[in-house]
């Protein structure tokens, strides 16, 4: 084989794999934003009756939506602009090593106990908070609105962050890998419809973070106490305790990362939790 045939072949995989890349980021954010899943939803609607309009001969429906094939990406682009954007700055600011995928397991375990234990204070006595992990995804855009922290995760600080008469109680705290990075900051809130009217503006604003990114948004309820996950563009509300930790914990756990005697480790993982 010449130098020149493994030239050739090695541009066409990089092509494909370029491709590949591409569609696989843009597929993902289109997943976990509402409204670009509406306009996908759309799209695909006029293709299907712009096909059906040319086998059963629809002059007047197929002259129509010629109008809105040559001009309907002009349109979509200046109507969908904030969603196109935010799209394509998710995608930018997608890292290749998260600061959670770099933690031990004992420094991953510590980090679920110290949430947990803050989790457990703030649901007892009915204080409001919102804490936003980051994954992949960076949320520097938020970190630099908001009050700078730089500290390791523990439950006294989370507790007092959320404290009623904490000057800084008012808007989300987030975490990067096992420390507290910021506290007020202010995410965008979700505008799906779908979502429940008697959800306030902190479910609303971990489910519009969870849209945008990757992150783990976790939520307490002021008037209820109830405790909530937002990740992946869905909230899972009112979770028990136990459900709460189990999830929190498998959605900070890298998934390419292989357990070894996964029955015995997790029944220690469990009873140290509990401890």
């Amino acid at each position: 084989m010449s130098l020149l045939t493994l030239w050739s072949l090695f541009t066409k995989v990089l092509d494909i794999c370029i491709v590949w890349i591409l569609f696989y980021f843009i597929l993902k954010n289109i997943r976990n934003n509402v409204k670009m899943v509406l306009i996908v939803k759309g799209v695909l609607l006029v293709i299907a009756i712009e096909i059906l309009s040319k086998i059963l001969n629809l002059y007047t429906v197929g002259l129509l939506l010629e109008y809105v094939v040559e001009w309907g990406p002009l349109a979509i682009i200046v109507i969908f602009q904030p969603e196109i954007r935010t799209m394509l700055e998710s995608i930018g600011r997608t890292q290749l090593l998260g600061r959670h995928k770099v933690l031990t397991v004992d420094e991953r375990e510590k980090m679920v106990v110290e949430i947990m234990k803050s989790i457990e204070y703030l649901k007892r006595n009915r204080i409001g908070a919102l804490m936003v992990i980051e994954r992949d995804v960076s949320l520097q855009e938020y970190i630099g609105r908001a009050t700078k922290i730089y500290a390791d995760i523990s439950n006294e600080l989370l507790s007092s962050l959320f404290y009623p008469n904490s000057p800084l109680h008012d808007g989300g705290v987030i975490l990067q890998g096992d420390r507290i990075t910021c506290a007020s900051a202010v995410f965008r809130t979700s505008m799906n419809p779908s979502l429940s009217k008697k959800l306030g503006t902190r479910h609303r604003a971990a489910l519009g973070i969870a849209e945008e990114s990757d992150a783990l948004a976790l939520v307490v309820s002021e008037e209820t106490g109830r405790i909530s996950i937002a990740c992946d563009g869905e909230l899972h509300y009112n979770l028990t305790l136990d459900d709460f930790r189990l999830m929190l914990m498998d959605e900070l756990k890298p998934k390419t990362e292989v357990f070894y005697d996964s029955d015995e480790k997790d029944d220690t993982e469990a009873g140290d939790l509990d401890e």
